[in-house]
């Protein structure tokens, strides 16, 4: 790909938001992204920002590349990409050390085009990943969501629970996913997708401490339209905050209230015809 790529777009791209997108409706046919990794993304990591995307993306350690000064970061660029015509680039985008250097010495030393993208606001508020963490943070999934262009997922391995939902509660699915940032504690509607198939299952999912039982961390969901097993992973789509994490002082109270969840979400569900 590197061979062919005639464009390029260049960022962090944590989320690959609505911002990141308006960079890559600039690429063409022949684009790539180039990702400056930072080692803090939270909103996309691991190679997760491919899913958002159909363009190849380059990853770039930001360790290796900060040292460089204008002439030898375009230099690199252009021997990753012999083909190189074009750079889109955001408005707020700076490099090398002290982050010292920005879009206009990139027009001044690369001998192509160089695309600086506008600022992108939804709502009259400018869009950043800092601005969907916040959101997450305080349980405003739909705003994020509505940022994002995409529902915000986490994805992690299968991990054992305490046994107790499928005994005295309702089974749910337990996964590790500790590389992403985590939303508010509480409960949400979610779509769960099992083991990389295809379909998208309805679900209540939590968030949290356990503060009625154990009182340990957990990501968990329950699936609503049937028992479905889990072997290896699962994805989690947050689609709304249902309810802030509470104590029950027994597990009779706990299960009505999940109940209620269940119920809510699936109204929720049915509304927005996921």
């Amino acid at each position: 790909m590197r061979e062919t790529t005639t464009a390029i777009a260049i960022g962090g791209f944590d989320g690959m938001h609505i911002g990141h997108q308006a960079l890559f409706r600039e690429l063409g046919e022949n684009g790539s992204i180039v990702v400056i990794e930072t080692g803090y993304a939270n909103l996309s990591p691991n190679g997760q920002r491919a899913r958002y995307t159909h363009y190849p993306i380059e990853y770039l350690e930001l360790d290796d590349i900060r040292h460089l000064d204008a002439e030898g970061f375009i230099a690199l660029l252009k021997e990753k990409f012999p083909q190189l015509q074009k750079i889109v680039v955001g408005y707020d985008f700076h490099f090398g050390k002290d982050r010292k250097y920005s879009f206009d010495d990139l027009k001044k030393l690369f001998d192509g085009e160089v695309v600086v993208v506008d600022e992108v606001k939804h709502n009259n508020d400018s869009v950043h990943s800092h601005k969907i963490r916040h959101k997450l943070t305080i349980g405003d999934i739909k705003g994020a969501n509505e940022f994002l262009g995409h529902n915000y997922t986490i994805v992690g391995e299968k991990e054992q629970g305490q046994g107790l939902g499928s005994r005295e509660l309702v089974a749910t699915i337990n996964i590790n996913a500790r590389e992403f940032l985590m939303p508010k504690e509480g409960v949400y509607v979610t779509l769960t997708r099992i083991d990389e198939n295809e379909h998208y299952h309805p679900s209540v999912s939590f968030v949290g401490h356990r503060v009625s039982t154990d009182g340990s961390y957990a990501v968990e969901s329950h699936i609503l339209d049937g028992e479905v097993l889990c072997h290896e992973s699962a994805e989690i789509s947050f689609v709304s905050f249902l309810r802030e994490n509470k104590k029950f002082d027994d597990l009779g109270a706990l299960k009505e209230q999940i109940q209620k969840d269940i119920a809510q979400a699936n109204k929720e569900l049915k509304r927005l015809q996921l």
